[in-house]
């Protein structure tokens, strides 16, 4: 990824075919070691193509995959109806515990020992 972001900063900065000693010199300015092999194969993949292209190509790629966020929704509708059909009396008394904590929490009044 950070030879991806040095090539498009060498873009950025008006280089329209970045080389090796191009991104090995944004890199050395922050401190990054170069692997050559890496910005070799960045450089063969990225020749000839437009950015922008390449990026619209990545958007629609990424588009079709899945976020996550729908499968965790059904992961715990899942598990929640066999914990709600067994037994509820044990998630409600966890609940009830925490309660007690956060109150005994609460005794000192917003007071610190080093206050």
């Amino acid at each position: 990824m950070r030879y991806v972001a040095a090539y498009l900063l060498a873009l950025l900065g008006g280089n329209e075919n970045p080389s090796i000693g191009d991104i090995k010199k944004i890199l050395d300015s922050v401190g990054i070691e170069m692997d050559k092999s890496h910005v070799e194969k960045v450089i063969s993949e990225l020749k000839g193509k437009k950015i922008d292209d390449v990026i619209a190509q990545g958007n629609t790629k990424l588009a079709g995959l899945p976020t996550g966020g729908a499968v965790a929704v059904a992961a715990s509708a899942g598990s929640a109806a066999p914990a709600a059909g067994g037994s509820a009396a044990p998630a409600e008394e966890k609940k009830e515990e925490k309660k007690e904590e956060s109150e005994e929490s609460d005794e000192d009044m917003g007071f610190g020992l080093f206050d």
